[in-house]
């Protein structure tokens, strides 16, 4: 199943959204938009496309309305999930964690394209498994730009046959936050300043 979502905010309006396939967004509160599974997604060869627009001086938040959990199909393990960012205005993008549950391989990739004021919070949290479960895969990519140019290159594995994977002490769970333009946060991680404004941290650990 593909299922698409745009949310597109503009100063002084009601967000424009819309979507078709597993996955729905809803208005909740003023600048607010909230992602709601409409099916069980995703499922192995499922892929989940969400792009978001913030036009200068518009505010928007982004959230979830549960945990996300994925699982194997019956032919493929894998899925994936694209996210296109494009700020000039300020975005909050914080959903609640995914759970790559039993052998799942799940690859997040988003691309951010910040343009003049645009102001970020992106935050991730990942799980690799339930309760007793450490077969899960996860890969995530962070593509960012500022004004056409590069601020962030980032790439993050969890889980088996990721880079870390050990079976004495691999993490099975990750917190990831950029900001932008603040250098400065209160984060789960360090925050490392970016040399083009911002920062961005990263918690690994065993459980969020």
């Amino acid at each position: 199943m593909r299922s698409e979502v745009l949310i597109v905010a503009r100063p002084d309006r009601r967000p424009r959204i819309e979507s078709r396939g597993g996955l729905a967004a809803r208005e909740t509160e003023p600048d607010t938009v909230h992602l709601v599974s409409a099916a069980a997604t995703p499922l192995g060869g499922d892929s989940v496309c969400v792009r978001v627009v913030v036009e200068s001086g518009a505010v928007l938040r982004v959230r979830t309305v549960a945990a996300t959990v994925t699982l194997p199909g019956a032919t493929t393990r894998e899925s994936q999930a694209i996210w296109a960012l494009e700020v000039a205005g300020e975005l909050d993008v914080d959903p609640q964690p995914t759970v790559v549950a039993a052998s799942s391989r799940h690859i997040t990739s988003t691309r951010l394209a910040i343009e003049g004021s645009g102001r970020i919070k992106l935050r991730e949290r990942i799980q690799i498994g339930r309760t007793g479960e450490r077969q899960g895969f996860w890969s995530g990519l962070l593509h960012a730009d500022v004004d056409g140019s590069a601020l962030l290159r980032h790439r993050v594995e969890l889980g088996r046959g990721s880079v870390s994977d050990d079976e004495l002490g691999a993490p099975m769970a990750c917190i990831s936050e950029l900001h932008y333009p603040e250098a400065e946060v209160d984060t789960a991680g360090v925050a490392l300043a970016l040399a083009r404004g911002g920062c961005l941290s990263t918690w690994q650990g065993e459980r969020l």
